[in-house]
Formats: structure tokens, C-alpha cells, sequence
């Protein structure tokens, strides 16, 4: 299968409705594939995917959609189907729970039994979009006779997965229709692809059948101090365990699995001491920041980002910035052209 490589945009570049329109039509003209964001913020996912498939001819996603801590699986399906049927089938809806532990779970009323839920709510996606009446009964939703209610004939819109336990790519495997993977090794991609195919396999699915997309963070500055720390703020953000909440669980388990236990339990014990986030980046060992991404020139970008997607089906190259402003997101995509990243 020939690598896919798409862009990225979220709400942390902080950039305006309009210029993020604008950086999409750079994108393209760049050669990406595919645009995403992800969702529950401001501006709205479903509105941003609409309006990069009137400006532009690719491929949208969501990655992802805290699916069951903002939606039903109903309204839900009813805002993918519209952008489905705006883009004509070339959209991407990509979900996860939303969050984790069994704290999360008791705030929404419900059992901590997360792949079960994701089952069902995967299941009632699937049929909704499919244009069925669906009458269901489940662990956290209930529906009686819901439909989109539309005369219109509803283009497919795959269903992806966030996946971070094995547990969860066993279920992307089962059920989904493609799997979405974030801060990822490449040794965890290849347990990934076992877990799946163990997944597909309790289903009588082709696990090549179920694709694996993953954002790879990137920021590229000339000043590299500067790009280390925007880079390594959003893994402090990621990986540190949360108050509370098993170490075992969410990122902190998936990073944890990679085997940087020891050094964010290190971490943890500076943050619980009184250490900002600066100081934190400064304390965090180089091993840790360089096996998840890349940060750095524009020169050294292409070859460290292939290196980074080797075993996936999709790249999403998902711009970190060091600076304010779409010069500097238009800069990075300049020195991470699928035409650059796929000769190196």
C-alpha cells in the first residue's frame, strides 16, 4: 500500500477560521492527500472539514471526536453525514471516548467498560450512516426508531478509531474502519498491526482491510531550542499521569508501554514538586522527545518524518509551532511535502 500523507491543523496553531482556510489551499497545492483536525474545539471540526472541502478537492477527517463526552451517537451521525454528502463521500469521521479511567466513566453515568461502549457506539454509527432505523439498547445509549431522516442518498463515511490500549486495536480491528493512532513508536505500530489483526481475525475481517493513520508531530524552526520546547510541551501535556488516574491508563500507559516509565515517573515527581512546564522540557531526556516525532531545521525534517511513519498506511503531519502566525505552518508544510518526505 503507497504511504498517504496528510496535514494537520488544530486549534493550538491559533490561527482564525479564514486563515486556516488558507492554509488548507496551501496544503493542497503542496501535494498533501488529506486534511484533519481534531474536534471539541473552537472553531468546530465539522465546520472546518466543510469549508476545506468547498476550498479544496481532499480528503477531510476528524481525528478525533471526544464521541462519547460530547455526543450522541445520533447528532453525531447527522454532522458526518452532512459533511459526507458536501465533500461527496470524502470524508473521515474519527472518534475516541474521550477520556479515561474510572472517573470519567462515573461522570457520564455509565459502567467503566470502555470497549464495550466503543463497541456500541461504532455499531449505531454504522448503522445510522448506513440510512437504517435503529432501535438500540446498550450500555450508555438508548435509541428508539432514531434515522437521519433525509431523502438523500448518504455517501459511506468510514469510521475510524482512536487507538492507544491493545484492547482498543483489537476493537479498530473487529469493527472500525480504519485505526487512529497517536505518539507511537515504531515497535508499538508493529504490536498495533498484530493487535488488529487478532481483531479482525474474531470478525472473519482482512486485517489490510482496516487502514492505520497516526499524526506525527513535527516543529521545524531554525532555532531549535525553540522548537524543542514547543515540541516538548505538547508531550509533557500528553504524557504525564494525571491526579488520580492509574499510571497504566490513557497516554500515560501508552507511554509507559514504550518503556519511558522511568523517566516520567521522574518527570512527575519535578511537577508535584513545583516545576513548570519549561523546566519540565528542559528535564526531559532527549530519547523521549526524539522517538515521537521530530523537532528541529527544515533540513534534517524529511528524513526524520519517514523514519517516523515507516509501518503506516497514513502520515499526518501535524504541525507544532514555534511561532504565532500561518507563515510559520505554511514554512513547516514547505519542508514536509509528500514529494520531500517520500524521496527521503
Amino acid at each position: 500500500m503507497v504511504l498517504l500523507i496528510g496535514a494537520g491543523l488544530d486549534s493550538q496553531l491559533q490561527l482564525p477560521f479564514e486563515e486556516l482556510r488558507a492554509v488548507a489551499v496551501e496544503a493542497e497545492r503542496l501535494g498533501f492527500e488529506s486534511l484533519w483536525t481534531p474536534a471539541g474545539t473552537v472553531p468546530d471540526a465539522f465546520h472546518v472539514c466543510s469549508a476545506w472541502t468547498r476550498d479544496t478537492g481532499l480528503r477531510t477527517g476528524t481525528s478525533v471526536v471526544p464521541a462519547a463526552r460530547m455526543w450522541a451517537p445520533h447528532s453525531l451521525a447527522v454532522q458526518a453525514a452532512t459533511v459526507g454528502l458536501l465533500s461527496g463521500g470524502n470524508f473521515v469521521l474519527g472518534i475516541g471516548s474521550g477520556g479515561y479511567g474510572p472517573a470519567f466513566w462515573e461522570s457520564l453515568r455509565t459502567r467503566n467498560a470502555p470497549i464495550a461502549i466503543m463497541r456500541e457506539y461504532v455499531d449505531v454509527l454504522h448503522r445510522l450512516l448506513r440510512g437504517e432505523t435503529v432501535t438500540f439498547d446498550g450500555a450508555l445509549f438508548r435509541l428508539q426508531d432514531a434515522m437521519l431522516n433525509t431523502s438523500f442518498d448518504i455517501p459511506r463515511v468510514p469510521v475510524y478509531i482512536a487507538t492507544l490500549g491493545d484492547g482498543m486495536f483489537r476493537l479498530a480491528g473487529e469493527c472500525a474502519d480504519g485505526a487512529l493512532l497517536n505518539w507511537a513508536t515504531p515497535e508499538r505500530r508493529d504490536e498495533a498491526r498484530e493487535l488488529i489483526a487478532e481483531g479482525a481475525a474474531r470478525s472473519g475481517r482482512d486485517a489490510s482491510d482496516v487502514p492505520m493513520s497516526m499524526y506525527v508531530r513535527v516543529c521545524v524552526d531554525e532555532d531549535i531550542e525553540a522548537a524543542r520546547r514547543a515540541f516538548g510541551a505538547q508531550v509533557i501535556m500528553y504524557a504525564l499521569g494525571r491526579p488520580g488516574v492509574s499510571n497504566t491508563l490513557g497516554y500515560r500507559g501508552q507511554f509507559a508501554r514504550m518503556g519511558f516509565d522511568e523517566a516520567l515517573t521522574e518527570l512527575e515527581a519535578r511537577r508535584d514538586a513545583g516545576a513548570g512546564t519549561p523546566e519540565l522540557v528542559d528535564a526531559a531526556p532527549d530519547e523521549l522527545l526524539q522517538a515521537l516525532g521530530y523537532y528541529g531545521d527544515a533540513a534534517g525534517a524529511a528524513e526524520a518524518y519517514a523514519r517516523a511513519s515507516e509501518g503506516l498506511d497514513e502520515t499526518v503531519v501535524r504541525i507544532i509551532s514555534a511561532r504565532p502566525g500561518p507563515e510559520a505552518v505554511v514554512a513547516t508544510l514547505e519542508a514536509l511535502t509528500p514529494e520531500k518526505i517520500r524521496a527521503a
